[in-house]
């Protein structure tokens, strides 16, 4: 029973509640948390009018891909193409279009051009990091933005992979952004990689990991530049992924076999073999 100066939850209080767990779904977990915040909220008007910011806020973030008509490649929902009042850029196929980001569907495609001044740039690296892309990741998204900023020019090439498996109970996501600040011909470059796994078969385990890189790069010339920042993407993900592994590795031999009781409560080790045995004696009797 609750205490009688306890106060009921406001409005503005249950929406920022529904927008945090939003904001946390785990990857490919979207639509299974906004049913659950739905049911717990008990008011669509509510949840639409006052959470729909973190809908868009949790589908940048992650930099969810979406299928884009007449273009055999996908883009990538990110701030650095948001271009405001729903609408999102891909310089890629050159057109702009609108984003349900419940849906996850584009439509409304009008034609787009990026900035002028960065587009060799952009196109070089564009042309570089696909193909980097296709040789290292499996279902990997790549999409490269130029924008204008208070600081200048910038360029940021994103990359997302995904591995969703909700039958064996896991679901993962990989994230990087390498932005390049443009100061005439010289670019520094601050990347940032994640990974984000959440396993879930009874129980509830998350990796969430970050790494950020910082390095600079000439870039006088497009092609030359495009293949520099290249190098040093491949070489700072790799890095990233074999220490992500032996921690795992690590981790398996130490943290996790000091979680689960190393016998059971008789002290004695089971031997499968003879309960197998057993097993298959009690189905031969049966029949």
């Amino acid at each position: 029973m609750a205490a009688e100066n306890d106060e009921p939850i406001s409005d503005p209080e249950k929406v920022q509640i529904a927008a945090n767990f939003i904001l946390h779904s785990p990857p490919g977990e979207f639509n299974e948390v906004f049913n659950d915040v739905r049911v717990l909220l008990n008011n669509d008007a509510l949840l639409r009018d006052g959470a729909s910011s973190a809908f868009a806020q949790y589908n940048k973030a992650q930099l969810t891909p979406v299928k884009i008509d007449g273009s055999d490649t996908f883009c990538l929902i990110t701030e650095h193409n948001d271009i405001g009042s729903g609408r999102f850029a891909d310089p890629r196929s050159k057109q702009s279009f609108k984003y349900d980001h419940l849906r996850k569907e584009a439509s409304e495609y009008k034609p787009w051009s990026p900035e002028s001044s960065l587009e060799d740039l952009r196109a070089a690296i564009e042309s570089e990091v696909t193909n980097y892309s296709l040789n290292h990741y499996k279902h990997g998204v790549p999409a490269i933005f130029s924008k204008n900023t208070e600081d200048g020019k910038m360029i940021v090439a994103c990359i997302e992979d995904h591995q969703f498996q909700p039958k064996n109970y896991w679901n993962g996501r990989w994230r990087s952004e390498w932005s390049l600040e443009i100061s005439g011909e010289i670019a520094e470059i601050k990347g940032v990689l994640k990974v984000q796994v959440h396993y879930y078969e009874e129980g509830n385990v998350q990796l969430v990991s970050k790494k950020e890189i910082n390095e600079t790069i000439a870039i006088s010339d497009p092609v030359e530049g495009a293949k520099s920042l290249v190098q040093i993407m491949e070489d700072s993900e790799s890095e990233y992924q074999t220490a992500i592994s032996e921690n795992y590795h690590t981790m398996s031999e130490t943290t996790f076999k000091a979680l689960r009781r190393q016998l059971p409560v008789t002290r004695t080790k089971i031997d499968w073999n003879k309960i197998k045995t057993f097993a298959i004696g009690r189905e031969l009797k049966s029949q």
